[in-house]
């Protein structure tokens, strides 16, 4: 266990005038706080924290962060307090402790609403001060570094959860050491078969080339000496997680990986950067399509670096980064690295105590941050960011000239998102690099993006499975839902108005404001959409409207059931006529006077499924060209029958769930309706292919077909079809009724 001076020490080298005293305090009081204490490899629990420290020290983290790793499992473990911790060691301090206490119990693989809670914690508090994250990932490292200790049934779900968001967190804070070695670690538990396939391959893939890598380093630091460039040559090797995710996401055994090996080639300045890819391009040829700049287009977690392919020394395939040192520390400590210097440009050893917020990595933080002001529930969050974590990148341009990042196979719908939201929403078409091309084009490194928009414009629910961002995808699963709010609020307007007005009241949106605590709803809209569902009825919003309200209607059910015209009353206050039978209903005066002809006039106009209302069909289907009905279902809108329908008896003692409706088609309507028929016929070879070929002849199609019932000499068919209209569906039947095999045809209403 490391001795307390030897910690000081630590902090000493990369920062001379370090608090010794804060760190001596911190050390003492966390030593003595954990007592007896024993992790599970039967350590000394302090053995812990202080590792996380020394972690914390290979980052060059200053004195308060180091202090806070040793004090971290304090309040939590302990008999320690906020309030004792702000004593003696001031808020600043104390805050970030406390911060870490809360999210020590993260369980980011239970149940997805608590896992996305835990979550949006720890990225509240990362956003207020990134040591937050940097002592949490230090924490899990060194727990992964010991999980052998840990119970069986524990280590899956804890590599897991750092599999699934710890290490990539740490990747996308450009902090790709820390993220390498997560993956690793959790590697070895999630998948431990493959674990040492990998690993005893890539170790004896090392032993073969040992050999050439030192030849091909040997020859670029030549090289660069010829050309006078100050560089230094390091051979690297994938790490194992990389090379399998590799071998699984492309198919890939492992002979055919051509990139196991690479060479980062480190620089003095951005100039020496460009004048040695200059020499080395001069001197291999470059592999096609494996070249990138990150310098002139840093990451998102910025990270700079160029990135090339030659075939090299040897005939070899090489890939080479090239970047300066203070990149190469970006790269290696990403946030962590903006403490180190507050001046790059210094070789002298000037702390910071402050880690910049005008990084990429904060700004992507930001963006995730702003998601949860968005609305969306806790597992669309926490679904959205795994989309953010996981994914590379590419680079896209506005016409402007402005750098877009999208992760990669981001079509132009994901990058009208990324520019803003409204302009995603209105997006119709795109332009890239000059062509109109389609919206589910995956877009490459470079490309220009140009968005055709429409103020009309609507997203619809099916770009949800297209597009690869969580900002998209969140927009459009929102807009969808606002669509659906707005139609069930105008379907309950019309409910309101029409119920206002059958008891000669006058309906505004503001006589509900006053009321909403009755109604339970927190605005209009709500009152609105509700009533258009079905959950709040029109009479319960008149009454909250008009308390001393009363009814003076008389009703009498009567069980009987007459052939004629009978009427009842919809939602709305309307009357409408159903032939052949109804329940009886009484009314008075004005009442009486309007039942002797249906309203069509101020039914609601029905288009079909692809219309502005919604609406289903009842399983017999309507088709236009019937006499139909609508049933307010609660929660899903409402269902079509055919004014016929023996279904319809089932909601006689409901009338305020009818809805008077009637046919709006558009002559220029492509929309089929469903409609249902039972066939009789002989039960031989052939019958079914001449019933088929009629209903084809006539443009009709079959949606399902069932053997409804089946004996020696005759077969009975159910038929789901899909016609235009009634006529056609009439012109079909008779048709039918034609085929020498057929002995009944009927349509089913019910």
């Amino acid at each position: 266990m490391m001795r307390q001076y030897e910690l000081v020490e630590r902090v000493q080298r990369y920062k001379p005038d370090v608090n010794e005293a804060l760190l001596n305090k911190a050390y003492v009081y966390a030593m003595q706080k954990h007592g007896h204490q024993r992790r599970a490899s039967g350590d000394p629990y302090f053995s812990h924290p202080l590792e996380v420290a020394a972690i914390l020290t290979d980052m060059h983290l200053d004195e308060s962060t180091i202090a806070v790793a040793l004090l971290h499992d304090t309040i939590e473990d302990t008999s320690a307090t906020r309030a004792e911790i702000d004593e003696l060691f001031g808020p600043d301090i104390g805050k970030l402790v406390e911060g870490l206490t809360k999210l020590k119990k993260l369980d980011l693989v239970s149940k997805k609403a608590a896992q996305a809670e835990n979550l949006r914690k720890l990225l509240l508090a990362i956003s207020e001060d990134v040591r937050v994250l940097l002592v949490k990932l230090a924490d899990r490292l060194h727990n992964m570094r010991t999980l052998h200790h840990v119970p069986v049934h524990k280590r899956l779900r804890i590599a897991e959860e750092t599999m699934e968001i710890y290490a990539p967190l740490a990747g996308r804070m450009g902090m790709q050491d820390m993220r390498e070695e997560l993956e690793e670690l959790a590697f070895r538990y999630t998948n431990p078969e493959a674990f040492h396939a990998v690993t005893e391959r890539l170790a004896d893939l090392l032993e073969r080339n040992r050999g050439i890598l030192v030849e091909i380093e040997r020859s670029l630091e030549e090289l660069f000496r010829k050309h006078d460039i100050n560089a230094v040559v390091k051979s690297r090797q994938k790490k194992p997680w990389s090379v399998f995710r590799k071998m699984e996401t492309k198919a890939l055994s492992f002979e055919q990986l051509s990139d196991i090996f690479g060479f980062r080639v480190t620089v003095d300045t951005v100039e020496e950067c460009y004048r040695a890819l200059g020499a080395i391009h001069s001197t291999w040829s470059l592999v096609p399509g494996r070249f990138k700049d990150y310098i002139s287009t840093p990451k998102q977690n910025d990270y700079r670096s160029i990135h090339t392919t030659i075939v090299g020394p040897s005939r070899q395939r090489v890939e080479l980064q090239i970047r300066t040192h203070e990149m190469d520390k970006i790269a290696e400590y990403g946030v962590a690295a903006h403490t180190l210097y507050k001046d790059f440009g210094s070789r002298t050893t000037v702390p910071g105590h402050q880690i910049s917020k005008d990084t990429n990595a904060y700004a992507w933080l930001r963006r995730t941050i702003e998601a949860l002001s968005e609305g969306d529930n806790p597992e669309e969050f926490l679904e959205n960011t795994k989309l953010e974590l996981f994914q590379d990148q590419v680079f896209c341009f506005t016409p402007k000239g402005r750098l877009i990042a999208l992760p990669r196979g981001a079509t132009p719908i994901d990058f009208a998102y990324a520019v803003h939201t409204d302009i995603g929403d209105s997006c119709v078409g795109a332009k890239v690099n000059g062509r109109i091309m389609p919206l589910m084009t995956e877009l490459k490194n470079g490309d220009e993006v140009e968005i055709v928009r429409s103020k009309g414009q609507v997203p619809p629910a099916a770009w949800e499975s297209v597009v690869v961002t969580g900002k998209a995808r969140s927009a459009i699963r929102r807009a969808t839902r606002n669509a659906i709010r707005k139609q069930y609020s105008g379907l309950g307007t019309r409910i309101l108005e029409r119920a206002f007005e059958r008891v000669e009241k006058t309906f505004t949106r503001d006589a509900l404001k006053p009321v909403l605590h009755r109604l339970a709803r927190k605005d209009v809209e709500d009152v609105l959409a509700a009533v258009g569902r079905g959950e709040i009825s029109s009479q319960d919003v008149i009454h909250a409207v008009f308390p001393d309200y009363k009814d003076e209607r008389v009703t009498q059910n009567a069980p009987a059931r007459e052939e004629g015209w009978f009427n009842l009353r919809n939602a709305a206050g309307m009357l409408f006529q159903i032939p052949g039978r109804s329940s009886r209903r009484k009314t008075k005066g004005r009442d009486q006077q309007q039942a002797s002809q249906p309203q069509d006039g101020n039914s609601l106009p029905i288009r079909g499924v692809s219309g502005d209302l919604p609406v289903r069909f009842a399983p017999e289907g309507a088709v236009p060209g019937d006499r139909i009905v609508g049933i307010l279902q609660p929660g899903s809108g409402i269902t079509i029958y055919p004014i016929q329908s023996p279904s319809l008896t089932a909601f006689d003692d409901q009338p305020e769930r009818w809805i008077d409706v009637r046919w709006d088609i558009d002559e220029h309507n492509s929309e089929r309706f469903p409609a249902r028929l039972t066939v009789t016929a002989i039960n031989e070879p052939g019958s079914l292919a001449e019933l088929t070929q009629v209903i084809a002849a006539n443009d009709a199609n079959i949606h399902t077909l069932t053997m409804a019932r089946t004996a020696p000499d005759f077969t009975e068919m159910l038929f789901d079809l899909e016609v235009w209209d009634l006529k056609h569906l009439n012109r079909l039947i008779s048709q039918l009724k034609e085929v020498s095999s057929v002995s009944h045809v009927e349509r089913v209403n019910g």
